[in-house]
């Protein structure tokens, strides 16, 4: 990113990651009881192991953030399990007999630490993350990337509407995905960063990822 282009970024912020979480948990309530064990969408997992790993995501990057001295070298040694061969390894796992809207409280839950340490962690401080050592607002944006693909894993496969915020798109694509397509709308912008879906004359790549180190 050039020096005018990173002068001219506006931040992704706790209130970005707030506002998408709600968003999110709010889309969700619509998912119908019976679907819950259902795949989600192009995935392995069903819905709500996505949600289980989404909300695990979450917490895992507050918790990165959180001792006095964050790692440089590796993630909060959590215990990581899963429930089943092939399901997602997380530490964070819903209870089931408090039913979907017990989930989506776990996963409002998490999304609220996340907030919190964005809130309170100064601008300096980095803590790892495999795709580059990262600050509060990478932590952030990295947040709402999970939580705005894996909402749509799940609606689409459901036939639900998710259609997030342009401006929240924006920044996080200006945040984490730097070789962005510029033509295209943020949100199809997002899916094909992501490799859920085609733009026009130009297919969805096949390998992915974003780059979470703070602009020097």
């Amino acid at each position: 990113m050039s020096p005018t282009a990173a002068a001219d970024r506006r931040p992704v912020t706790a209130d970005d990651l707030d506002r998408t979480v709600q968003l999110a948990v709010a889309a969700l309530r619509a998912v119908p009881p019976a679907s819950w064990d259902g795949k989600a969408g192009s995935l392995e997992w069903t819905c709500w192991e996505t949600i289980e790993h989404l909300a695990d995501d979450l917490f895992a990057y507050a918790v990165q953030l959180g001792p006095r001295t964050p790692p440089q070298d590796r993630e909060v040694p959590f215990h990581y399990e899963s429930r089943r061969p092939g399901g997602p390894a997380v530490s964070v796992q819903a209870n089931r007999a408090a039913g979907p809207d017990g989930l989506l409280q776990v996963l409002e839950a998490s999304g609220a630490l996340l907030v919190a340490m964005v809130r309170t962690t100064g601008p300096h401080v980095r803590s790892h993350h495999v795709f580059g050592a990262s600050d509060a607002e990478g932590f952030a944006a990295m947040g709402i990337v999970e939580t705005l693909v894996h909402t749509h894993d799940i609606a689409e496969g459901l036939g639900l509407v998710w259609e997030p915020p342009a401006d929240i798109c924006a920044r996080v694509l200006s945040r984490l995905f730097p070789g962005a397509p510029s033509a295209a709308a943020p949100w199809p912008a997002v899916l094909w960063c992501t490799g859920r879906s085609d733009l026009p004359e130009r297919a969805r790549p096949d390998t992915w990822r974003w780059y979470g180190t703070p602009a020097q």
